[in-house]
């Protein structure tokens, strides 16, 4: 199974962007996704930004990533 998840750019370098995961801060590829700015959501796969996603989109798909890890936080 493959898993792409929300990233907010905070920073652009070429055909590369920092991005904030979750409070983490990566460095993925923006070569599939030119135009991006500082401050667009984008789903990251394996290092690269692979689309651009709607920020209230963004948000409710990590809420619900931060609604299920605190599901496995609890005691069965």
């Amino acid at each position: 199974m493959c898993l792409a998840l929300p990233a907010r750019i905070v920073a652009l370098d070429g055909d590369d962007a920092t991005v904030d995961l979750g409070g983490v801060r990566k460095g993925v590829s923006i070569a599939l996704t030119p135009g991006v700015a500082v401050g667009d959501y984008v789903i990251v796969h394996v290092g690269h930004a692979i689309g651009v996603v709607d920020p209230e989109e963004a948000q409710r798909t990590l809420a619900l990533f931060a609604e299920l890890a605190a599901m496995e936080d609890k005691p069965a």
